[in-house]
């Protein structure tokens, strides 16, 4: 069965390949390719049909002779497993997106997923920072002395302005961003492109980390706006680890991860008055059922305001 990695992403060739694998890897190899997902989204796929194909493999059951019952037998083998309704939709849908890619592709005469619906999964609302916190979180960097404090608070800076996925951020180069008409263009998931605005703070602290510390630290070669104090790219990780310790440092005292300043970019807009569809376009959601959890966020602001300020709230 497939690895955690997919045979084109390695190195190296696994003996006694079944079909279902050589399948397995030419549907994560249309993910890679033909759909541009990136190396992180493949992964993921990735584990997921590992599991799914250790399953077929377990109750003896070929990929072409998969039905609604075995579909059902592999999602209650990972609830038993103690996987939540959440995870168990998530691998529903990557068989779900391999099966149709197979009928597609004359692999298969018929898509059992198709009688399958998903675990019913509560939506986890978006956990956002107020106001407050981000301007401490924001100010928190030392931007006089510290050359880290420069390119941190540039970092945190374009993040929150442009509502930016920590991927996106990371992966932005020099010539992403526009100083003087004060847009940032971003590549999302299938890499598709957007066009963000960026407000007068960010662009300042983009230009200072430019001219003042990014020449000293990367080659000429190097395309990578955001880079190490020894010249490559930043890593999600390491941003990680730098937005926490500047959290400690603002004395906002609960869990943070960088993708909360792109929550609080979206629900701060809303509250602001700012139209759902223009939120959409600038969160770069295909949907915009996914942007609209946000106003459940904003819907208890209002609530919270309608019973604080109105005669009879």
């Amino acid at each position: 069965m497939p690895a955690s990695l997919p045979r084109f992403l390695r190195s190296g060739t696994l003996p006694d390949v079944s079909e279902a694998d050589l399948l397995f890897d030419a549907y994560l190899m249309h993910l890679k390719v033909e759909r541009g997902l990136g190396l992180a989204t493949v992964q993921a796929y990735a584990t997921d049909l590992a599991r799914f194909g250790a399953h077929l493999a377990e109750t003896h059951v070929e990929l072409a002779a998969v039905d609604a019952g075995a579909l059902a037998s592999f999602l209650q083998a990972q609830s038993a497993r103690g996987l939540s309704a959440r995870s168990q939709a998530r691998y529903l849908s990557s068989v779900r997106g391999l099966f149709r890619w197979l009928l597609a592709e004359r692999h298969v005469v018929r898509d059992p997923t198709e009688l399958i619906d998903g675990p019913r999964k509560v939506r986890k609302l978006p956990t956002v920072l107020s106001r407050a916190e981000v301007l401490a979180l924001l100010t928190a960097p030392d931007v006089d002395d510290s050359p880290l404090g420069i390119r941190d608070a540039a970092m945190m800076h374009t993040m929150y302005a442009a509502g930016l996925r920590v991927s996106e951020l990371v992966h932005l180069e020099l010539g992403d961003v526009n100083l003087e008409t004060g847009f940032v263009q971003a590549f999302g998931k299938g890499r598709k492109r957007r066009i963000v605005p960026l407000g007068a703070p960010a662009r300042h602290r983009i230009e200072r980390w430019r001219d003042a510390v990014r020449g000293g630290w990367a080659d000429v070669a190097e395309r990578s706006l955001f880079v190490t104090e020894r010249g490559g790219p930043m890593t999600r990780q390491n941003f990680f680890g730098r937005i926490r310790f500047w959290a400690l440092r603002a004395g906002i005292g609960r869990p943070l991860s960088p993708h909360k300043l792109r929550h609080s970019f979206a629900t701060h807009l809303l509250l602001g008055g700012a139209d759902l569809r223009a939120v959409q376009t600038m969160l770069g959601h295909a949907d915009i059922a996914t942007t609209q959890v946000y106003t459940h966020v904003t819907g208890e602001h209002l609530v919270s305001m309608h019973s604080r300020y109105h005669p009879r709230g």
